[in-house]
């Protein structure tokens, strides 16, 4: 950066500059040179949170996360459980399927801006609560659909609403931690998504073979509908618990509430020390505001601090005034250098949900099927193999459409091996995230990224060439465990490389732009499936390749720094 364009940078302040530079690429982020934590001056944002400490605090924020993402994957991935189930009960054609596994994608996808510009504007916290708190009603809603239309209106409500907490709980941990902890903390979210996947055939396999049904008000319950009533509980207890959780430190010093930042690290402070909070030992804290526009291509740090009396509170401004507020505020995403960088990451983030959650969310019908397929032939000494798989789950529920009196004249019995595949798949991500932590120490960030993307892209084409259950069940358990570990490293990537005012925004768009790779993805698939058995697979592999890629030409986010 020329000395001849920064002006406005006092001399003596300047000289830890150098050592602290924004790594965003952000023609429009700012960033003061990071003062030492003591009466003397100010203290970033990183100074700040690392004086705070990491303890009790921090252990009650993870654990918050785990019903939090349990309910987001649960709204997103309940439905291709209960398929093969209510089959019957709701007449499914294949077409049917892959709207019920597509639709909560939808509301995602269409709420993903809206949520992102409320995240940055009103605070965090408020997101999280009413988020999950209304999820919650949506998904009791949904366990006492009784016809297809009912249930696909209320997972298309839930998918809308719960897209808003989902993308804020990732923004909202980095934003509580320090820069030694952020990584270790998105690899634990990861952990925890595996482990509410995993509770999902848990969860299937000890409620749907109960005779359950009954009638309530009037209205016909069957075990999927329990199935799904219990999958609300986590969307309300996440909303209950975040009604007392802080605001996020850094949102409050992003739109200069400075007091109000410090008053929470106190509190954190207090947590995880048991000591008083006059006894933190930041004093005050920098503001980050621009002193005037940047030129192409540079990076301006203003060092000029502001007074530190805690802004008076503003006037309420109208709908019309709060959305021109917004899109000034995002302005910045649509010139270079951010541009590009944006586009590279939501490009990304489209392949790798389309290929992981087409298979994903049809893995336990396909799973159903094989098993179906292997008892009917038992002892014939046919391999089930992934295209004859295929043909017979497609000829099976067309019978069941055209002749719903013989084939639903008795209830369905799904075989065991159904739910111990999915528990096997689901149970191996979560041993991956075990690992993913030394692999990404070992080769960085980004290259854990593309090789993983190339990898995920093999395994996707390698499903069409499975000759039996067994090795459908490995190939499948590989590809998902590498592909979820990719999609951590993209988001952490997504967090690390933006400035803090669009942060939330980046994470919802490219939140939207996965979501609608998976609504994509889903609907595609049974109609390539009627076409032929290899393009499915070559639509998974290609759009994951694609990613691999898109990867390599994203900043290393190891050498990034938060701000």
């Amino acid at each position: 950066m020329s000395e001849n364009n920064i002006k406005t940078v006092d001399p003596e302040k300047s000289k830890g500059l150098e050592n602290d530079k924004d790594a965003d690429g952000n023609s429009d982020s700012t960033a003061e040179a990071a003062a030492t934590p003591t009466e003397e001056g100010p203290a970033t944002f990183d100074k700040a949170i690392e004086g705070a400490g990491f303890g009790i605090f921090n252990l009650m924020l993870l654990i918050v996360s785990i019903p939090a993402q349990s309910a987001a994957i649960f709204e997103s991935s309940s439905m291709s459980y209960i398929l093969p189930v209510a089959e019957c009960d709701l007449r499914l054609t294949l077409e049917d399927k892959g709207v019920l596994n597509a639709v909560a994608y939808a509301g995602m996808t269409i709420s993903a801006i809206a949520w992102g510009y409320l995240a940055d504007t009103k605070g965090r916290k408020k997101i999280l609560y009413w988020g999950y708190l209304i999820d919650a009603v949506c998904v009791f809603g949904s366990a006492l659909s009784q016809n297809f239309s009912m249930l696909v209106m209320f997972k298309f409500m839930g998918g809308l609403v719960v897209n808003g907490p989902a993308a804020v709980l990732f923004t909202y941990l980095t934003e509580m931690h320090g820069p030694k902890h952020r990584s270790s903390v998105l690899m634990i979210v990861g952990m925890v998504t595996s482990t509410a996947t995993v509770s999902l055939p848990l969860l299937a396999w000890g409620i749907f073979p109960r005779d359950w049904d009954f009638e309530f008000w009037g209205l016909q319950i069957r075990s999927w509908q329990i199935y799904l009533f219990i999958l609300g509980i986590p969307s309300l207890i996440s909303g209950l618990i975040f009604c007392s959780m802080p605001e996020s430190p850094r949102f409050l010093m992003a739109q200069g509430r400075n007091e109000e930042a410090l008053q929470a690290f106190k509190q954190i402070y207090h947590v995880n020390t048991r000591k008083p909070k006059d006894s933190y030992p930041i004093k005050a804290l920098i503001q980050e505001v621009p002193n005037r526009k940047a030129a192409q291509n540079e990076v301006i740090y203003t060092i000029e601090e502001k007074s530190r009396e805690a802004p008076s509170k503003q006037q309420s401004r109208t709908l019309v005034e709060s959305l021109r507020s917004g899109l000034q505020q995002m302005k910045p995403l649509a010139r270079k250098p951010l541009l590009g960088l944006a586009i590279c990451c939501y490009v990304m983030q489209f392949g790798i949900f389309l290929g992981m959650n087409t298979i994903r969310l049809w893995l336990p019908q396909l799973f159903a099927s094989m098993a179906e397929y292997e008892a009917l032939h038992a002892g014939n000494g046919l391999d089930a193999s992934m295209c004859t798989i295929l043909e017979f789950s497609v000829n099976q529920t067309a019978k069941t459409a055209l002749n719903y009196a013989d084939a639903c004249s008795e209830p369905k019995v799904i075989s065991m091996d159904m739910y111990l595949n999915n528990i096997i798949v689901s149970a191996s991500g979560f041993v991956g995230y075990f690992f993913a932590g030394g692999i990404i120490r070992t080769l960085g960030p980004k290259r854990m990224m593309t090789y993983g993307l190339f990898l995920s892209g093999t395994f996707g084409l390698m499903l069409y060439f499975s000759v039996s259950s067994l090795m459908t069940l490995i190939v499948a358990a590989v590809f998902l465990t590498i592909t979820g570990i990719a999609v951590s490293s993209l988001l952490g990537a997504v967090v690390t490389l933006f400035p803090t005012q669009l942060r939330t925004v980046v994470v919802a768009i490219a939140m939207m732009c996965g979501r609608f790779g998976a609504l994509s993805g889903n609907l595609l698939f049974p109609v390539f499936v009627q076409i032929g058995c290899l393009p499915p697979f070559i639509m998974v592999s290609s759009v994951l390749i694609l990613s691999g890629i898109l990867s390599i030409f994203l900043p290393d986010p190891a050498k990034a720094m938060f701000t």
